[in-house]
């Protein structure tokens, strides 16, 4: 249950957002993937500011079996070796991209020093399940081969941070890789992540209407990501084999998200298996909050300090 009141600046833009979205609705609005990706490039956009300069910044391309996976990367030190972290952005599984996220990447990769290297995944609904998934496991067995192609140096070492859908990536990736040694996968950071594609929580309930993710934009997310009649329990990360050779595992999680309960049941199981997890939560938070850093800088400031101090 939430114990907190909304932050104040959030509240204020969220009354604003939420009577926008009246208006869009009254005039004959209806959700496509167009309106998602601008919505949220929009809000991304409007209140997080530009990154800071990192040294070195380029993109490039990692091939896969079936799709070559365009990523950007970030290296705050490119005469040094540094740890390597992938970062899968959120967006529903339908929205978001790499130019969208790149203040979040940017302020990533300067804060922890490490090497931010962001995946371009293919979205829905043109590109349904397991095609995102697929291209985040491209990305995580082909990133090494790829810094040295490029002759940056590197440390042998791999995280996956991902925000929402980007989680939900992360965590299923991590579930998948616990049993391929060959990966040196030793820490994930999840930011407000989807992990139980059942909708089941009570949080689900408690904050879907008017907290900014709403549970019906929930369901028509997963709608445009699952076409083929997938067994979704199965797909959630959730309900993933959990063993001991799970990375070391940092959750954070808002108050006001319907997401919240799941990110509490996930390091539950994390923790009876024996896995170290850590939870970052703020109560007085929105879903997508990093995205909205002009409205909660020091939630913000708070977060990425974690994460740098948990990939260290």
């Amino acid at each position: 249950m939430a114990t907190s009141e909304l932050n104040p600046q959030l509240a204020k833009w969220l009354g604003a957002f939420n009577e926008r979205v009246e208006r869009m609705l009254a005039a004959g609005y209806k959700p496509t993937a167009i309106g998602a990706r601008e919505a949220l490039a929009g809000v991304t956009r409007q209140l997080t500011p530009d990154g800071p300069a990192v040294a070195w910044v380029n993109d490039d391309l990692i091939a896969g079996r079936d799709y070559t996976v365009p990523v950007r990367i970030y290296h705050p030190a490119p005469e040094a070796a540094r740890p390597v972290v992938l970062f899968l952005h959120g967006g529903g599984h339908t929205a978001g991209g790499v130019t969208v996220y790149d203040p979040i990447c940017r302020r990533l990769a300067a804060d922890s020093g490490q090497v931010v290297v962001a995946a371009e995944y293919r979205l829905a609904p043109e590109n349904p399940y397991p095609a995102a998934l697929l291209d985040a496991y491209t990305v995580a067995k082909g990133v090494f081969a790829l810094l040295q192609a490029r002759q940056l140096p590197f440390t042998f070492r791999l995280a996956l941070v991902g925000d929402s859908a980007g989680g939900a990536l992360a965590a299923t990736l991590s579930a998948r890789l616990q049993y391929e040694p060959a990966v040196p996968l030793t820490h994930q950071v999840l930011c407000y992540p989807c992990l139980d594609y059942t909708m089941a929580t009570p949080s689900m309930a408690e904050n879907g209407e008017g907290y900014f993710l709403t549970r019906a934009r929930i369901a028509w997310y997963f709608d445009q990501y699952f076409q083929h009649g997938e067994d979704r329990r199965a797909a959630s990360p959730l309900f993933m084999p959990i063993g001991p050779h799970m990375p070391a595992t940092l959750v954070i999680s808002a108050g006001f998200d319907p997401l919240r309960d799941e990110a509490g049941q996930y390091l539950q199981r994390m923790r009876a298996a024996g896995v170290r997890a850590e939870h970052l939560h703020l109560p007085d938070m929105l879903h997508a909050f990093l995205n909205m850093a002009d409205l909660a800088p020091a939630a913000c400031d708070q977060t990425y300090r974690r994460i740098s101090a948990f990939l260290a």
